[in-house]
Formats: structure tokens, sequence, C-alpha cells
């Protein structure tokens, strides 16, 4: 059966009238495709209307097929437990009741034809990755990514013939990630997905952009999607070039024609003073000369104001999409030079009492120049820890930890900033001593112009508030030469990602990167790789893109 999602001339409205969608067009049919898309352009709330979750303003939503939701923050309470995320729980109740000897009808009822559940729910979490997840286990007990896959996994046991996924790689660790990549490309129906993740986008086979309002689909995976936009804006940016040109031409035009019609004005005036013929003929052929003159200026004025109409419509098919472009020499360090140095660095957990989180040997890391390092690993598996460790926040148990030059550390939840500050009084915290010019001249650079420098960091978006922070620690004194980053892309849109590859590209220090994210790592030039595993002394690795190493299949 051909499934599909339809929306017809689609409004939608809050309650206090702010308008999301007018009039919106799109559909979605076999196949899988992937739906991006800036930070509050309503990505989220068109999925909520898709799965019925909202009821539109205006217009219609279609669906062909049973479809399956999966949000981006699951509904779970303290006390849900994996069988009721999965959605088998009161099948696994009758189940217990009929083998304990009850045969009232409602049991038989519950159970219907699913005498296997358990079975199949079993083999769907291994698929996934999840055997060692109980199917009485508190969800509690679980972490986010791992929430995530069981809710993943109970969509799929329902069998649906449309799945809408909402950003579903958000803390995923990389094997978690490959196991979710492998249920998308295996999923037969049709499959909707709102997502930042590369790896994931390459995986679909059409890509839609929400936009302005509107939405455009492209055939192919995100990297088609790329080229397809780089043909249209070199065609878009080459008709401003154009019409920019005739623009140009046309003012100079109409300037020519003012200064001979000055000329034409100033000799009819002289022949109408010399001439002796009569009064009436000299004024009717003034008008004539006028009209005349009034026409060829009209024609050229509106030839200038269609040109500039063309300009104006050629720079709007021009993306604006913000770019970060700074120079930071102030925070290189010299190739060769010692940034940090740890020699069987090693602490419990957490910083608290039990077993080594490094295993025996502990951290041995060398870190010199301008080196940019990429930490990979499992969830738990102490990656936030080293960061940690590094930066001073916790001190080692073992071992030892010595930084040589100034370093500062951007945890997940950017905490290091006041949300009560704007942005220039955040960074004025960070560089006491400089200039309130040069604050401002370094946080347009930040895309932070004339009166967003001056908004309270508690109104800001994720993509601002990372924006924000780089551009506080990278003008900080002393100027860093070692940034950490810990997760620095999640629930980043693309565009986001993009300013923030552009600001780690322009810093010339040392780099430590925690991410999932392997493309992202390379986009900055990560040049150095290490796995962690919990227990285990971090391993430098070779190849980071392999999810399932040697030493973690077994």
């Amino acid at each position: 059966m051909s499934t599909s999602i339809v929306v017809n001339n689609l409004s939608f409205r809050w309650p206090d009238g702010a308008e999301v969608f007018d009039g919106l067009e799109f559909v979605a049919s076999d196949g899988r495709t992937g739906f991006i898309g800036d930070n509050g352009t309503g990505k989220s709330t068109l999925l909520r209307l898709v799965a019925g979750v909202l009821r539109p303003s205006g217009g219609t939503v279609d669906v062909v097929g049973e479809l399956e939701w999966l949000p981006q923050e699951l509904p779970l309470t303290l006390h849900t437990t994996v069988d009721e995320l999965l959605g088998i729980a009161d099948v696994r109740r009758a189940l217990r009741a009929i083998e304990a000897g009850d045969a009232d009808e409602r049991h038989f009822t519950v159970v219907g034809d699913a005498w296997d559940v358990e079975e199949i729910a079993r083999a769907e979490l291994d698929r996934l990755g999840l055997d060692h997840v109980d199917l009485d286990r508190p969800v509690a007990g679980l972490s986010g990514g791992e929430s995530m896959l069981v809710g993943l996994a109970g969509k799929l046991l329902r069998k649906p013939d449309i799945l809408v996924l909402d950003e579903p790689t958000n803390n995923l660790d990389i094997v978690a990630r490959e196991r979710l990549y492998q249920a998308v490309e295996a999923f037969g129906g049709t499959l909707l997905v709102v997502s930042h993740d590369r790896a994931l986008l390459e995986r679909m086979d059409a890509i839609a952009e929400l936009r302005d309002g509107d939405i455009r689909t492209f055939e192919g995976p995100y990297s088609a999607y790329e080229a397809a936009v780089e043909i249209e804006q070199e065609a878009a940016r080459r008709m401003v070039r154009v019409a920019k040109a005739d623009m140009k031409r046309q003012k100079q035009e109409l300037i020519d024609t003012q200064v001979k019609l000055a000329r034409r004005e100033r000799y009819g005036r002289k022949m109408f003073e010399n001439t002796r013929e009569p009064k009436i003929v000299m004024n009717a052929r003034k008008r004539q000369a006028q009209v005349s003159a009034a026409k060829l200026k009209g024609d050229k004025q509106t030839d200038l104001s269609d040109a500039r109409q063309r300009l104006d419509e050629a720079e709007e098919a021009v993306r604006d999409d913000a770019a970060i472009r700074v120079d930071l020499p102030e925070t290189e360090v010299p190739a060769g030079r010692d940034v940090c140095v740890v020699r069987g660095a090693n602490l419990a957990p957490g910083g608290g009492d039990g077993p080594d989180l490094f295993g025996p040997a502990g951290v041995d890391l060398h870190l010199r120049g301008p080196e940019r390092i990429g930490l990979l690993g499992a969830n738990g598996s102490g990656k936030t820890t080293l960061l940690r460790l590094l930066a001073g926040d916790l001190g080692p148990r073992s071992g030892t930890v010595k930084v040589s030059v100034a370093a500062h550390y951007l945890p997940q939840r950017l905490e290091l900033l006041d949300d009560d500050l704007s942005v220039i009084d955040n960074m004025r915290r960070f560089a006491p001593s400089a200039s309130n010019t040069l604050l401002r001249t370094r946080l347009a650079r930040f895309l932070f112009r004339t009166s967003r420098a001056d908004q309270r960091v508690a109104t800001l978006s994720g993509g601002e508030r990372l924006r924000a922070a780089l551009a506080c620690v990278l003008s900080a004194e002393p100027a860093p030469g070692l940034l950490m980053l810990d997760e620095p892309t999640n629930n980043l849109d693309m565009s986001s990602v993009r300013q923030l590859q552009q600001a780690l590209n322009a810093y010339r220090g040392a780099l430590i990167l925690v991410s999932h994210d392997v493309d992202f790592l390379r986009a900055v030039g990560v040049n150095r790789w290490y796995r962690l595993s919990r227990g285990e002394a971090p391993a430098e690795v070779t190849d980071p893109a392999d999810p399932f190493p040697a030493e973690t299949t077994a």
C-alpha cells in the first residue's frame, strides 16, 4: 500500500496569536525524507501537526497509513519501566495472569495474537544494541540515548506504515547512532525525520527544507541538497552582479538625460528671448519641448525603478546566511610548545569514591602546539570527566595534570554565561580592560551587531548562546591557548553548526572536542582521535568512523 503525508494550505497559530504557518504545502510519500531548517522555523511544530498532537488553524493534514511519532522529549515519569515505554506492559501483565491460571476473557482480549511479544521486543532491543536492558528496568536508570532507542524500538514494534522522528540522534553516542542509522535504513515505510545529523541526512532519499515559511523538497541525500543549493546560489549571485551593473548603467543614463535636458532648456529659454516669432507659437513650442522632456525623463526614471526592482528580486534569491569571519592571532600556540601533559591521571566517576574511571593505567596525554583532539566513546565513558580534569574543575586522586597555557572549558549547558546579563556585559567579565568599542567590534564579528549585543543572554537561542560563549572565551584576557568543548553541536541547527565551524577554524590554539559527530570533528581539523571506554585508559585510534572497533564488539 502506498503511504503518504499531504499538507494542504496549512495555517497554524499559537493561542497568543503568534503565527507559525500560513498556507503551507508539503507532500512526503514512500521513502525517507530528511526535514531541515533553522531553529525556530517550526519543524517540530509541523511534526506535531502531522502526528495529530496539534490541530491546524486552517488547511488540512492528510495521512494515509498507520503513523507513529517519536518526539524529542519522551513522556517519561520517574517510575516508567522499559516495557511501558515499549507499549507492551499491558500485554505482559495479561500473559502473566494467564500463566498463573487466570482464565478471564479480558486477558485473552488484551493479548490477542501477541503471545510472543516479549521475544519480539527482546529481539528489537538487541538489534538496537540494548541487549543489556531488561524489560522490567525503570527508564530513570537509562541514559538519554538509551531511552531514545527504547522509544524507537517501541515504535518499530507496532510496525507502522509511517514513522516520524524528531532529532532522534540527540544524546546518542557514536555506537548508538550507528544502530539507529541501521534501523532507519531497514525501515521500509515512509520516514519523516527532523535532524541536524549530517550522517543521518546522508541516508535520506530526499531533503525537505523549511525556510521563510515555505517547504522545498530536493531529491537525494544532504550532499545532493547542498550541491543543488550552491548551484542556485551561484546563479543568484550572478544575477545580482548583472542587476547591479544594469542599475549603475540606468543611473548614469538618467544623469546624462538630466544634463541633456538642462542644456536643452537653457537653449530653448535663450531662443525664446531672442526669437521674434509670435508669442503663441513660441509658447506652443515650449510646451511641446516640456512634454517631450518630461516623457524622456519619466522613461529613464521608470527604467531605473525597474532596474532597482530587478536588483531587489535578485538579492532576495541570495540566501542571507550570516557567516562568522574572525582572525584570532592572539590565540596562536607555536608548533611544538607543550600545551598540556597528563601522566597516569585517574579519579573515580564524578570525582567521588569508587573504582578508577580510567582503569589501572590512568590517562596519559601529551598535547603540543595547535593540535586538535577529538574524544569519542559511549555515554558514561568519562569524556566530560576528562575535560573537567584538564580544566581543573576536578583534581586527580593519582597521577599529574599540567596545563601550560591559558585554557577555557565550555560545558554542554554553557554555565559560564550569566543569563541575567546582556551579551556585552558577559563579555566584559572575560575582558575587563577592553574598551566598549573593542567589545562591540568583537561581538559584531560573532554576529551580535548593534542592539543584539545588548540582548539578555536568557533570551538567546541555543545557537546564539554558543556564539556568545565563544565570543567571550576567545576574547578573554589572557587569550586561551587551549579550548575544550563538550558536545557543542547538540541541538544546533545546520546554520549554527556552520557558524561554529567558522569560529573554530579561525581559532589558532589547541583544541579538545567531545562529540559523536565525526563529520563535524573532521570539518574543524581534528587530527588526533581518542576512544574512551569505562574502566579503561583512553586509546588513540586511527579510524574514528568505525563505531564497532574490535575491543568493543565482544
